[in-house]
C-alpha cells in the first residue's frame, strides 16, 4: 500500500505527528477567560480583572515567559483591567539587578507596559513579618530548631504520613520570642525557621507544616543588610497577591500542588478579597531548554557566548538574533493557553517569524560563499543599476538600485562541474539568468594550480535579455542571486541553527551530551550589496534564497555582522498543509 502524504511526513520523525495533533487544540477555548468571566457574572471581584507578572530575578526571562507575559497583561487589556510587575526578590543569593534591567527590557520589547505598578516583593518585608507574627499568635506557626536534612526525613513521602517537629509544640510566647531573635540576627543560617502548622499527615506533601521564613544572613540588592530572614516564594507570593489586589494570580502548572498553601495563607490570616490561583500549562519546545538553572549552565560553563546569544531560548538571545515582538506574539497566541502539559515544535516558531519577516523585511542579494564570475563580453568599465523589488509584499515602497558591472560573485553552490539531472544552475556550456539581469552562459573554468579548486568562472552573456525589457521573455529554467565585484561589501555572516540534536535535550541524562556542535558556523568572508554598508544592529532583511538575516551589536561600519534568523525552508508549513 502507498504512504500516504501524512506516513511519508511523518515517517523519519514520528513525534511530529503528535505535536501536529497537539496544535490543532491550540487557540481553542481558554478555560482562564471562562473563569474570568463566570466571576464577573457572579461580581466576585466587582468586576475587577487585575493580574501580574511575578519574575524571580536570578536570570534573564526566555521564551516560556514571554507567554507568561503575553497572558498576564493580554488578559488584563481585553478585560479593561489591570496587570503589575512584581519582582519576586526572596532569595538575595541568586539575585542580582542586572536580572532587574533584563527583565524589565524584555517586557518593554514585547510591547507590555506595567505604567506606575512596579512593584518588589521586598517591599512587602515589614508586612510579610507582620503577618507572620500573626500566624504566630494564633498558633498557626512555630519556630522549628530541625536541620533542612532532618525536615526532610520527618516530612514522610508520597505513601507514608509525616512525623510532627519535636519543636512543634511550643508555646506561643517562645515562638515569638525565637522569630524576634531570628529576625535580630542572633542565630546563624541553617539553626531556624519559621513553620506553618498545617497537617503533617496531609496527602499533599506542601502542606505538613512548610517553612515560611529560613534565616540567611546575605544583603539584598534593594534593601541591603536590613534583614537576615527571608520569606519563602509559598508564603510570599500569595500574600503579595493580596496586598496589591490581585484578583486572578496565574500560574504554571507546577504551582498546582502549591494552590491549597496558597490558600491557606490567606485564609489563615482571614483577609477578604483573597486573590484566585489559576494555574495553566507552560511552553515547552523541541530542541530546547527552558529551566533557568539549565540555560545558567550553559552560560557559566561558556557553551554559549552569554545571554543573549542568538542560540538561546531567552528573549535577549532572541531579540538579538532578530526574531520580531510582534512574531512572538503571535505565537503565544497561536498555541493558546491549555490546561494540560505539551510539547511545542520549535518549527512552529520559526514559521511565525518568518510569517511576519516576509511582510517586512526589504530584500537584499547576499552571496555567503563567494565563486567570482567574470562576464568576457561586457564592457569593462561599464556599470549599470537594475532595478529590483525592495518587498513584492509591499509593492509601495519601490525599487531598489543594484549595481551590475563585468566581475560578480556568485554562489560556490550554484556551480558543478558535472552536474547531476535537474541541476538548474550553472554549469559548463548552461544558461542561468541572473536575478534582475542578465542570462549568462558559463564557457570556462578556471582552477588553483596547487589544490586544482575552482577559483573563478569566464562567462558571457546576452545583452537582449535584461529583465524588464520587452526582450527579456527568453526562458531558462535556473535563476541565481549574484552581487558585484566592484561594489560589493564583505561582512560576516553568522549562520545559527538549533542548540540541541534531540528533540528532548534530556534524553539520555545530561542535556549537554545533546548539544548540537554546528549550532553556529561563522562565515568571515561574504559580500553583500553596497546599500547594506548604512545597515545598523537591529536592521533586518531577506537575503534571496538564503533566509532572514539581521544586523549583530558587534556590527560596525567597518565590519558588517549580520545573524540568520531563520532559513527561508518553512517545515511547519509543510506539516500544516500534509495535516488538512
Amino acid at each position: 500500500m502507498a504512504e500516504s502524504k501524512n506516513e511519508k511526513l511523518f515517517s523519519s520523525n514520528p513525534d511530529a505527528a503528535e505535536r501536529v495533533s497537539d496544535s490543532q487544540n491550540y487557540g481553542s477555548t481558554n478555560f482562564i477567560k471562562t473563569i474570568i468571566n463566570e466571576d464577573n457574572e457572579k461580581n466576585v471581584y466587582g468586576g475587577r480583572v487585575h493580574t501580574r507578572f511575578p519574575p524571580e530575578p536570578n536570570g534573564y526571562l526566555h521564551i516560556g515567559h514571554a507567554k507568561s507575559i503575553c497572558l498576564n497583561f493580554g488578559l488584563a487589556e481585553e478585560y479593561n483591567g489591570l496587570c503589575n510587575l512584581r519582582f519576586d526578590d526572596t532569595n538575595p543569593t541568586k539575585e542580582d539587578t542586572e536580572f532587574v534591567d533584563s527583565i524589565m527590557e524584555d517586557i518593554r520589547w514585547l510591547g507590555f507596559d506595567w505604567e506606575d505598578r512596579l512593584f518588589y516583593a521586598s517591599d512587602y518585608f515589614d508586612q510579610l513579618y507582620e503577618f507572620a507574627v500573626q500566624l504566630i499568635k494564633a498558633g498557626k506557626a512555630f519556630v522549628c530548631d530541625l536541620s533542612a536534612e532532618e525536615i526532610r526525613d520527618y516530612r514522610g513521602t508520597l505513601t507514608e504520613p509525616g512525623k510532627e517537629s519535636p519543636y512543634r509544640n511550643r508555646s506561643v510566647e517562645e515562638n515569638l520570642d525565637l522569630f524576634e531573635r531570628m529576625k535580630a540576627g542572633e542565630f546563624p543560617d541553617g539553626s531556624r525557621v519559621l513553620r506553618a502548622k498545617i497537617d503533617m499527615a496531609s496527602p499533599n506533601l506542601n502542606m505538613r507544616d512548610p517553612v515560611l521564613y529560613r534565616i540567611q544572613h546575605a544583603r539584598h540588592h534593594r534593601t541591603g543588610d536590613k534583614w537576615c530572614i527571608y520569606p519563602m516564594y509559598d508564603y510570599a507570593h500569595p500574600l503579595s497577591d493580596y496586598l496589591e489586589g490581585i484578583t486572578h494570580s496565574i500560574c504554571t502548572l507546577e504551582f498546582e500542588d502549591h494552590r491549597p498553601l496558597y490558600n491557606w495563607c490567606l485564609e489563615a490570616l482571614e483577609l477578604e478579597n483573597r486573590p484566585k490561583q489559576i494555574e495553566f500549562a507552560r511552553l515547552n519546545l523541541t530542541q530546547t531548554v527552558m529551566s533557568k538553572r539549565k540555560l545558567r549552565r550553559l552560560v557559566e560553563e561558556k557553551y554559549v557566548s552569554g545571554w543573549d546569544d542568538p542560540r538561546m531560548p531567552t528573549i535577549s538571545g532572541l531579540r538579538r538574533r532578530g526574531y520580531t515582538p510582534e512574531a512572538i506574539r503571535d505565537f503565544c497566541e497561536r498555541i493558546g493557553v491549555a490546561k494540560a502539559n505539551s510539547i511545542v515544535d520549535l518549527a512552529m516558531l520559526e514559521h511565525c517569524v518568518r510569517e511576519d519577516l516576509n511582510l517586512r523585511a526589504p530584500r537584499a542579494m547576499a552571496v555567503l560563499k563567494p565563486l567570482r564570475v567574470i562576464i568576457d563580453n561586457y564592457p569593462e568599465d561599464q556599470v549599470e543599476m537594475m532595478n529590483a523589488e525592495i518587498n513584492p509584499e509591499q509593492p509601495e515602497l519601490g525599487k531598489r538600485q543594484v549595481p551590475f558591472c563585468r566581475e560578480l560573485y556568485i554562489e560556490q553552490t550554484d556551480f558543478m562541474e558535472n552536474p547531476p539531472k535537474k541541476f538548474f544552475r550553472l554549469s559548463p556550456g548552461k544558461e542561468v539568468r541572473l536575478k534582475n539581469a542578465y542570462i549568462i552562459k558559463c564557457e570556462n573554468v578556471v582552477r588553483d594550480e596547487k589544490t586544482g579548486q575552482i577559483v573563478e568562472l569566464h562567462c558571457t552573456y546576452d545583452p537582449e535579455t535584461r529583465s524588464g525589457t520587452d526582450k527579456a521573455n527568453r526562458k531558462v529554467k535556473g535563476t541565481l542571486h549574484w552581487v558585484s565585484a566592484r561594489h560589493a561589501v564583505k561582512a560576516e555572516v553568522r549562520l545559527y541553527n538549533s542548540l540541541f540534536t534531540k528533540d528532548d535535550p534530556d534524553e539520555g541524562g545530561d542535556f549537554i551530551e545533546n548539544l548540537n556542535p554546528d549550532s553556529l558556523e561563522i562565515l568571515e568572508s561574504c559580500m553583500v550589496e553596497p546599500h547594506l554598508a548604512s545597515a545598523v544592529p537591529g536592521d533586518r532583511f531577506q537575503f534571496l534564497r538564503q533566509g532572514y538575516f539581521c544586523v549583530d551589536k558587534d556590527s560596525t561600519p567597518e565590519k558588517l555582522v549580520f545573524n540568520r534568523i531563520v532559513p527561508l525552508k518553512d517545515t511547519w508549513a509543510k506539516i500544516q498543509k500534509a495535516n488538512k
